[in-house]
């Protein structure tokens, strides 16, 4: 159980490495950031997506009857409290619509990963690796959007690294942290309700916020790192069969 615990708390500090590395990237090499942030997000779709619909879903529906209705919680859970920040807190809050309040949701999405990654170890080190490989690579646009909503804010540079660093890498590891020690304790019936809740959160970051961030800044390969992300998470999957 504690192999269980490390690997998940690495695989979440990992997730904060990257992070900052991408705050730092669009700091420092706008241009590239820019450019690239899309492919990034286009790969990191297609693993998540996959492993979730190939292995995590599946798995979940093994260790408990009613995760078809925990898969569809998770999926609206995480729809609904992005309806709420972005349309409701920043209608009736307008001053810090574009950088505080989106920062905020990053920082609760953020925390929200580290405890998918205590629960998808849980589970068992190869299904928290397969999670782990499309999460930690959206980390590295997340960070890019996190420090660019801060700078459109108004925030200095200075400012907004460090608080993109707080909210979108830091809690990563805080949310395994606290979680793990809970998550460890449950039985198999409530670690699939919540493997299925994590599938269902993980559909939603995959095919709704990294997707439609591609659509909308297009570029010329990006399907094929899309195809790309698919095909690594197929072939890691069929090696375990």
């Amino acid at each position: 159980m504690m192999t269980h615990f490390w690997t998940a708390f690495l695989a979440s500090v990992l997730a904060a490495l990257v992070t900052t590395i991408g705050i730092y990237v669009i700091r420092h090499f706008e241009t590239w950031g820019r450019q690239n942030t899309t492919y990034f997000s286009c790969f990191a779709a297609g693993v998540l997506i996959s492993v979730s619909f190939l292995h995590i879903i599946p798995k979940s529906f093994e260790m408990n009857e009613q995760a078809p209705f925990y898969l569809l919680t998770g999926y609206l859970s995480l729809h609904f409290f992005n309806r709420f920040i972005t349309a409701y807190v920043c209608d009736k809050n307008p001053e810090t619509a574009i950088g505080l309040i989106p920062m905020l949701g990053i920082g609760f999405h953020s925390f929200i990963d580290g405890v998918v990654y205590s629960i998808t170890f849980s589970v068992s080190v190869f299904t928290g690796m397969l999670t782990a490989i499309g999460m930690v690579l959206h980390e590295f646009p997340e960070g890019i959007v996190t420090y660019v909503l801060l700078i459109r804010g108004g925030f200095t540079k200075k400012k907004s690294f460090v608080l993109a660093f707080l909210a979108a890498a830091l809690t990563t590891p805080l949310g395994t942290l606290t979680s793990y020690p809970m998550i460890s304790q449950i039985d198999k019936p409530l670690l699939g309700a919540l493997l299925s809740v994590s599938a269902g959160a993980l559909v939603y970051v995959g095919a709704t916020h990294l997707l439609p961030h591609a659509e909308h800044e297009p570029r010329k390969y990006s399907v094929v790192a899309l195809l790309g992300g698919i095909l690594v998470a197929v072939g890691i999957i069929m090696s375990k069969a």
